[in-house]
């Protein structure tokens, strides 16, 4: 005898083992279905303990920084050096430039430094003043050169290339010309000044070559147009004023070369060069 069964589709049994979850579909974030998944990792934001820890540290460091600086026996001046001089002894340079031993070495007016030194030292045309950490002052000066003298009552005074008077010696510099202004009845001299004219001798005895300046044994200035150049072996140079001097020193070399037996010399217009004498 046949049983019927149930009218209707048969459904298919679940094979699943017990106990098994099944997995949920995870929505697109592309799709827009639905919101997507918030990360879960967060920055930390530092504590009030670590941000305070911080501050301390800063203080502290700070203060310790300023206690070094200005307070502490370490960071003084201890000693204190001399670079770039020749004819000045640093004792007389460390003399005069006064540096206060024994103040913090960031407290040191290194300006009022250079300018005690450049006051007190003609001789010196620039002094620089440096800290040399952790206790030194270095000071480091210019010396002003001779390039003329000037006779003053039996001794020389020596005039460097800024036509400045920064020396007076008994015994004049091998080498270095004697200047002779001639100006104090000419114009010049009341128009330019004697500083001017000493330093239009200057520039013109610098245009020379080596050679010649060696051998230059006057530079005498009668205007400030007017510069005539005494030379070894009783020889005469008019140079006119200082202006165009390479040109000038150019045509003079050419013509001794080409008169060697000639006296005077005018280049004071160096293309027209002129010889005579003998």
């Amino acid at each position: 005898m046949r049983v019927a069964g149930p009218t209707g589709p048969t459904k298919t049994a679940d094979r699943r083992p017990r106990g098994s979850v099944r997995a949920r579909p995870v929505p697109d974030s592309g799709s827009g279905g639905g919101r997507p998944a918030r990360s879960r990792l967060r920055p930390r934001m530092p504590g009030r303990r670590a941000l305070l820890l911080t501050l301390v540290l800063v203080v502290l460091l700070g203060g310790f920084a300023v206690y070094a600086l200005y307070f502490s026996p370490w960071l003084r001046v201890g000693h204190v050096s001399v670079t770039g001089n020749h004819k000045l002894g640093k004792a007389e340079i460390t003399r005069a430039a006064a540096v206060p031993e024994g103040d913090p070495l960031a407290t040191v007016d290194r300006t009022a430094i250079a300018h005690r030194i450049t006051g007190e030292l003609p001789r010196v045309a620039r002094a620089e003043v440096v800290r040399s950490w952790p206790d030194g002052i270095g000071l480091e000066v210019t010396e002003r050169r001779p390039e003329l003298l000037m006779k003053s009552a039996g001794k020389y005074v020596e005039v460097d290339a800024e036509g400045v008077r920064f020396a007076t010696v008994g015994r004049p510099p091998k080498g270095v010309p004697l200047l002779e202004l001639e100006a104090e009845r000419s114009a010049s001299l009341r128009h330019f000044g004697a500083a001017r004219l000493r330093r239009e001798a200057v520039r013109a005895a610098a245009a020379l070559p080596e050679s010649l300046h060696r051998s230059t044994r006057t530079v005498r200035v009668s205007s400030y147009d007017s510069i005539t150049l005494e030379l070894s072996g009783d020889r005469t140079v008019l140079w006119g004023s200082a202006e165009r001097g390479k040109a000038k020193a150019k045509s003079l070399t050419a013509l001794m070369k080409a008169a060697k037996d000639a006296s005077h010399f005018d280049v004071s217009v160096p293309s027209a060069p002129a010889a005579s004498g003998s």
